[in-house]
């Protein structure tokens, strides 16, 4: 039977990901990254706290050493992001520092939209931000317009792009009215609402994923939430205390895992310790409903977050429409239900999705050139995909478009391929899964 061989190759700074030529199974226990999004709250939360954090199981990929790297040139004493156990000496609300050098968010837009509302609201202080090419691309109005809503002074390339200049400001609190579902968004305006005499209140068209809020409660601010109404509440001016945070593992890391077991014939896999927070599960409903087999074992709580066991075993999918609520949900996961929509019986169709065009790449029409040149039947609609499943993928040379998200599903898809694929910038998987190379080959088994 053939295996799985798995190369590779470096040149010019760029590594190549060759896949070859087909997986018999993916079986195994896995343990996945700490989630990105609670890694980066954990890290800011700690910075703008008095005392210490202790952060377990943070995400040590390149997005949260950005976030390290700009608080401490703000002055909070962050320990080196290499073990299981990473410790924040806080400096307290609003006591952020001028830095005397432009603050760099390199790939990360999580980093650049949450530290707005933070740099918007430190008085008579004065910060320059910007990050790589990828993230100077993506608009950063969404977050802007509020926050000048609220009094703060922001610069910017025309359309909103970076690098930014920030005049922090005494703000005034808003109540805003999302047009989108975006916790970025969300997450930027409660946090310049910390500094904020009086409420702030963001109300969303949908839930989308609520870490801030769970995690700036913990930390002893003033929140309420109202499901209902989409709303979240901040109250000004209470004072944040240093925490212990356990970081579960990331569910949108553990969706390449998800759709190998259950696309991949003869595979069984568990991935362990992966967060199930109710506004992260769209993953898990959308592959219920096209037919996957999957279980939560061992559930319970860690630290105020929602952990499970997932098991997952491969199974014939069908296809399915996947709009409206649930796109929140799911919103970084779309490009890996894509690889599992080119196995499932039927067409599928994604719609509501046109957040996916600002991301690290307009991941609706990279992950539609790049399947159909392993030979997907997939259609770029304007919000969305539709994917006619059932076509066997062929072996090519394909790219990442240095998208990490797009980096891994092309390498799931890779597995189910005839012949060898070769991933172009394949080293973007690091942003959020440094391991993710070793851990697929581990996955993969004669057996």
């Amino acid at each position: 039977m053939p295996s799985t061989t798995i190369t590779l190759h470096r040149i010019a700074n760029h590594d190549s990901l060759t896949i070859a030529p087909q997986a018999t199974a993916v079986r195994g226990r896995i343990c996945v990254p700490g989630d990105k999004s609670i890694s980066h709250r954990a890290l800011m939360l700690g910075a703008m706290a008095t005392g210490e954090t202790q952060i377990q199981g943070l995400l040590l990929g390149e997005d949260p050493r950005s976030t390290a790297a700009c608080f401490r040139a703000m002055g909070a004493i962050i320990s080196e992001l290499n073990s299981d156990l990473v410790t924040v000496q806080g400096i307290g609300l609003g006591q952020l520092r001028e830095p005397v050098d432009v603050l760099d968010a390199g790939n990360s837009g999580t980093t650049m939209r949450l530290m707005l509302g933070l740099l918007a609201s430190q008085p008579r202080r004065f910060f320059t931000v910007t990050g790589d090419a990828s993230l100077r691309s993506r608009p950063m109005s969404r977050v802007i317009h509020p926050l000048q809503q609220m009094g703060a002074q922001i610069w910017c390339r025309s359309g909103g792009y970076a690098p930014l200049a920030v005049q922090g400001q005494s703000l005034k609190p808003i109540h805003f009215r999302s047009p989108i579902a975006s916790a970025q968004v969300k997450s930027c305006i409660l946090l310049a609402g910390l500094l904020t005499e009086g409420q702030t209140t963001v109300t969303e068209p949908a839930l989308s994923r609520d870490h801030s809020e769970r995690m700036l409660r913990a930390f002893g601010a003033e929140v309420s939430v109202d499901p209902e109404t989409c709303s979240a509440t901040v109250t000004g001016m209470a004072p944040l205390h240093g925490q212990t945070v356990i970081v579960p593992g990331d569910i949108s890391s553990a969706a390449f895992w998800l759709v190998a077991g259950a696309i991949v014939p003869d595979s069984e896999l568990v991935i362990e310790n992966v967060g199930v927070n109710p506004t992260r599960t769209g993953i898990l409903e959308a592959l219920t409903l096209m037919g996957a087999d999957i279980q939560r074992q061992n559930e319970r709580e860690v630290a105020g977050e929602p952990v499970a066991d997932l098991r997952v075993r491969s199974s014939l999918l069908k296809a399915c429409t996947i709009s409206g609520d649930i796109i929140p949900r799911l919103i970084d996961e779309i490009p890996i239900l894509a690889v599992a929509a080119t196995v499932a019986q039927g067409t599928t169709v994604i719609r509501d999705a046109a957040e996916l065009r600002v991301k690290e790449s307009d991941r609706l029409a990279v992950m539609a050139t790049q399947l159909n040149r392993m030979g997907a039947n997939v259609t770029e609609l304007p919000d969305g995909l539709e994917i006619t499943g059932g076509t066997p993928l062929t072996g090519t040379e394909v790219d990442s478009h240095t998208d990490h998200r797009i980096a891994m599903s092309l390498a799931v898809a890779a597995l189910i391929a005839r012949g060898p694929t070769t991933i172009q910038r394949a080293e973007a998987a690091a942003i959020s899964y440094p391991d993710f190379t070793a851990t697929l080959q581990q996955a993969c088994t004669t057996s």
